[in-house]
């Protein structure tokens, strides 16, 4: 029976009746698990991780049961069931690591070690024990990713019909991106821009709340705060982990900062505004919401203007992609290298496009429901160029899914969150022009000279190397606060501090004193961990650059496609399968040899494009306050 299937007959509502029955039966008495999670005399750590591992799976799989329909039908009554199958899990969780910590090293298997490691990590959203606490932790963190899945703006259409739309009409965040990757008005991008970022405020005291029930939790488990918690999920020690990302954020920097130099003199050229009088690029101008991928302004910095035109998205729509096509095209690659297909209820059970009939949570995501292979992505799915490279990025968490479903549910995660991250992102990399003709998307492949080189591998940096710094601060800034060196009242200065340090960005104007900007970002409120995307994009390169070598390419980088190939498949495969049942320096050195995060495989990658952007930059001034 497919509880889930979206098809026009599918009835949302008796899912709904069907999880209050579940949300309220034995199954999901949180005094049952509470007590199994606590500690019985003499008891082995092998029948504790057996019995563990068994409620583990069976906790998680009701909880995503429940958020599915809750994050694909947004109502007062998913979003109530939601938080009480998230109070159910947190209180097991914390009572969980309590008892996790109480076994002694001594003597016990490799195994079983890894485990409980693994268990002592405890959740990204610990909470405290008290079970009223936990319930409002719940309900808070239900209720902000409903406020912000819920967001509309109406208000800027009637205030001058900014947008060319009706006075009446109120645009959600998937309409509003429309708006910010093609509209070339600076005032309707200013309006967009803050027309979303005005959603935020009210999750502001949500967030506060947030943070206080979290940091207790945290202490309670002998953390300092929920920053030091995540960054101990690293199988390095917190500040180690810290060192670790600033390392690597060094190796490419001059790399970011030659790319900021070139886009803020080219921008310029079109928005006389574009920087302002410090050197700092302005946000709303720079094609995304959040200004973390410049990919949409690429036509107003060309190096090369009508050099191998690459409108990808043209091409789709010319060739009658439509989203289930879309994502057949993702898993046609992974099955090219020897993986195995996706299984039909993938298909049957995914919300690819979005309902006209109910508010969702389009943000893009990957699932496997049941910890035994029930995989599902949720999007809703354009026809661009865009959506078909965020496919192929879900389709990596998928396959990753694929291969550790047989593991233990301990086990059932990545190397670290970086790697869950950087699988699709690596194969994406391969998804290059070459490709694209190959499979029949480019009626043929792009001449390869020096200048389109040049403009290839601009409209890769713009999406991949702006990224970097936005993928490093936005955990910086949790961190902070977090820790307590940033207090509620300094959320919003704190976080353009950061932008403009590293990203070399500024808003568009001076910012409402009630301005909650980083709750405009979807993973704020999603309370999900961000490090995970800057170490993707870190090592989507490395892993690429060492799949290419196993396949054998010769040439540069950024002209390597491993499709097709079954050697670099099975390399790729033995990464998957491994989960997180080892360390990730040990899991990098069964895969590819390696055993430490490299960055260098950026610079090789783009070197082509940095030499041209060095020689574009030659006597213009570049830096900006830092």
């Amino acid at each position: 029976m497919y509880l889930f299937k979206f098809t026009s007959l599918w009835r949302p509502q008796a899912c709904v009746a069907w999880l209050s029955c579940l949300a309220t039966s034995s199954l999901w008495s949180s005094q049952i698990y509470a007590e199994k999670a606590q500690s019985k005399p003499q008891e082995s750590v092998k029948s504790f991780l057996e019995q563990t591992n068994k409620d583990l799976k069976e906790l998680q799989t009701n909880a995503n049961r429940i958020e599915w329909v809750k994050s694909t039908y947004i109502t007062d009554d998913t979003e109530a069931l939601s938080a009480a199958a998230d109070a159910v899990l947190m209180e097991y969780q914390t009572k969980l690591v309590k008892k996790a910590t109480s076994f002694k090293d001594a003597n016990l298997a490799a195994d079983e070690k890894r485990q409980l490691e693994l268990l002592k990590r405890g959740s990204t959203t610990p909470a405290p024990a008290d079970p009223a606490k936990i319930k409002e932790l719940a309900q808070v963190t239900s209720r902000m990713t409903s406020i912000y899945g819920k967001g509309k703006i109406c208000e800027a259409w009637t205030k001058g019909n900014a947008f060319d739309v009706n006075a009446d009409q109120c645009l959600d965040l998937e309409e509003l991106s429309q708006v910010m990757s093609k509209s070339r008005r600076a005032e309707e991008l200013e309006a967009a821009w803050n027309g979303w970022h005005s959603v935020a405020p009210p999750l502001k005291p949500l967030y506060e709340r947030y943070v206080s029930l979290t940091n207790q939790g945290a202490r309670e488990l002998q953390y300092k705060d929920v920053g030091t918690i995540w960054r101990s999920g690293y199988d390095m020690k917190p500040e180690a982990f810290e060192s670790e990302m600033e390392r690597l954020w060094q190796e490419v920097k001059p790399l970011y900062q030659d790319l900021h130099c070139y886009v803020k003199d080219n921008l310029a050229k079109t928005y006389p505004a574009a920087k302002d009088s410090k050197g700092y690029l302005k946000a709303h101008l720079l094609g995304n919401m959040w200004a973390q991928d410049w990919g949409e302004i690429y036509p107003l910095v060309e190096p090369y203007p009508g050099q191998t035109k690459l409108d990808v998205s043209a091409a789709l729509k010319e060739k009658k992609y439509d989203a289930i096509k879309l994502t057949k095209l993702g898993e046609t690659f992974f099955t090219s290298l020897g993986l195995k297909p996706l299984p039909a209820s993938f298909y049957e059970r995914s919300m690819l496009v979005k309902p006209r009939d109910r508010d969702v949570v389009c943000h893009a995501s990957a699932w496997d429901i049941t910890l035994e292979n029930d995989v599902r992505i949720k999007m809703c799915i354009q026809v661009d160029e865009e959506n078909m490279v965020t496919v192929h990025h879900e389709l990596g968490h998928i396959y990753y899914y694929q291969y550790y479903h047989n593991l233990p549910p301990v086990y059932q995660q990545a190397a670290h969150d970086g790697f869950h991250e950087a699988i699709g992102d690596t194969i994406a990399l391969s998804v290059n022009p070459t490709y694209l003709s190959k499979v029949g998307i480019l009626d043929e492949a792009p001449r390869n000279d020096e200048k389109a080189t040049v403009n290839v591998l601009m409209k890769r940096a713009l999406e991949k190397v702006a990224f970097l710094p936005f993928g490093y601060l936005m955990d910086k800034w949790r961190w902070d606060v977090f820790s307590g060196k940033t207090p509620p009242s300094a959320y919003n200065a704190s976080w353009w501090d950061l932008r403009q340090q590293y990203q070399g960005i500024a808003a568009p104007g001076p910012r409402p004193a009630n301005a909650f900007d980083p709750g405009a970002k979807f993973h704020i409120p999603s309370n999900t961990p961000y490090a995970r995307y800057f170490l993707a994009n870190i090592l989507q390169f490395q892993l690429h650059r060492a799949l290419c070598r196993t396949s054998g390419h010769k040439g540069p980088l950024h002209a390597c496609s491993i499709y097709g190939n079954k050697e670099a498949g099975e390399q790729l495969r033995s990464l998957l399968a491994l989960g997180a049942s080892r360390p990730w320096p040990e899991a990098l050195k069964v895969a590819i040899g390696e055993d430490k995060m490299d960055a260098t495989a950026i610079i090789d990658y783009f070197a082509p494009l940095q030499t041209y952007l060095k020689d574009q930059n030659k006597g213009k001034t570049c830096s900006w306050p830092q």
